[in-house]
């Protein structure tokens, strides 16, 4: 994967559509950034060889605000079905959870992950509190292992208790959105 594909996606989520940012910048196989360059070049006609060749995408999708829509609408098509993903993966998972607790079985190992996560956070802190001074490399290196462990909290939060209310939301707006946009292909 070229070194400029995402930050070139990233460059170009964030000016037509920044809800994609994050789903670029968080699928660092490159996949969706390669999908966003791809659509943007056949969008435009302009081939994306290199960093250099975005800026003439950009330019184009800029010059011309149907081209611009029709980005917009496939960046939504793609958010949507990377959303629909993410979802499907968390179903199979508390499916799976679903069937061993049927099955009498506890998920030993889910349990000791968050515990383990709880615990490490917990030491850090304690760590932080008793020690007067410490090296800046160290605490770096401590407050990015304690920040990785909350997120693996949250997580684990996220899927024990499901998605937000705001989530779900937006999940429903982006099928109605769609929905709309699939109508008004229909009419053209």
């Amino acid at each position: 994967m070229a070194p400029w594909l995402i930050s070139g996606a990233i460059a170009l989520a964030k000016e037509f559509i920044p809800s994609m940012v994050g789903k670029v910048a968080g699928d660092t196989s490159g996949k969706v950034a390669s999908k966003v360059i791809d659509a943007a070049a056949e969008l435009t006609g302009v081939p994306v060889t290199d960093g250099n060749s975005l800026g003439a995408v950009t330019d184009a999708l800029r010059a011309d605000p149907k081209l611009a829509l029709q980005f917009q609408t496939r960046m939504a098509e793609l958010e949507l079905e990377e959303t629909k993903a993410y979802l499907d993966d968390r179903a199979d998972a508390r499916e799976r959870d679903v069937e061993m607790t049927k099955a009498g079985r506890i998920n030993w190992r889910a349990d000791a992950m968050v515990i383990v996560a709880f615990l490490a956070v917990t030491v850090i802190c304690i760590f932080l509190i008793l020690t007067n001074t410490v090296n800046p490399a160290v605490l770096t290196f401590l407050t990015t292992i304690g920040g990785m462990m909350m997120k693996n909290i949250s997580t684990a939060f996220d899927f024990e208790f499901g998605s937000s209310r705001s989530s779900k939301g937006k999940s429903e707006d982006m099928g109605k959105l769609l929905q709309a946009l699939g109508a008004g292909k229909g009419a053209q």
